[in-house]
């Protein structure tokens, strides 16, 4: 476990060093409040507030095994906000297409799978990959498909496996290899897909999910 999440799960015991944390945590809180509300965020603001009790929500919420709690964080303070924004009649954070959204389509996806894909933008970022990493990289033969499905099935049963690869930032290609009796060059070749989808798999997004329902499929 990171120290970051270590010291959140010290944090919800005692609330003793809740206000450190936060204080040292406001760059990112007004960044992600800005970002969601297309224009400067500064503590001065109603925003502020809104994302303010967010990343505390975040903090009582998070769940290591969902993967990074900025990730996390960023993700809440973004839905309040929205939900902020609508109740207030202004418009919405979601009026507003990233740069990671640059391959995505806008017609026809919803306010909890926008913010399914930021999230995992963000994590991605956390290995260096992104969409078109994913796209590349995508099992297209049947064969290798069901290798990358194994593989997947293997890593969601050992959880352990999943946040060694979150602190590392490297999938376990020698363990996969002689526990799974599957070619060394198969998995190297996926690495990025495998990754991204363990991601999906592993995390709190049931959009995304269906776009490998393949992978629980008997």
């Amino acid at each position: 476990m990171l120290d970051r999440e270590k010291k959140i799960s010290e944090i919800r015991e005692n609330k003793r060093d809740l206000e450190d944390f936060i204080k040292l945590h406001e760059a990112f809180i007004l960044k992600s409040a800005s970002r969601a509300s297309r224009h400067f965020v500064s503590k001065s603001d109603d925003e502020w507030s809104v994302a303010l009790t967010a990343f505390s929500e975040a903090i009582e919420k998070y769940d290591p095994i969902k993967g990074s709690f900025l990730t996390f964080a960023g993700m809440i303070i973004r839905s309040r906000l929205i939900d902020w924004f609508r109740i207030n009649g202004r418009q919405s954070a979601d009026a507003h297409t990233e740069d990671m959204y640059n391959d995505v389509e806008d017609t026809g996806y919803n306010d909890d799978l926008r913010l399914e894909i930021h999230a995992l933008g963000e994590a991605l970022r956390e290995y260096g990959l992104s969409f078109s990493d994913i796209a590349k990289n995508s099992p297209k033969a049947e064969k290798t498909k069901k290798a990358c499905k194994e593989i997947l099935l293997y890593l969601i049963k050992y959880q352990d496996l999943i946040i060694e690869i979150r602190r590392t930032g490297t999938l376990p290609i020698k363990n996969i290899e002689e526990n799974l009796t599957l070619p060394r060059k198969t998995i190297e070749r996926h690495r990025k897909y495998i990754i991204a989808a363990m991601e999906i798999l592993a995390g709190d997004y049931p959009y995304l999910s269906e776009y490998l329902r393949y992978v629980k499929e008997e």
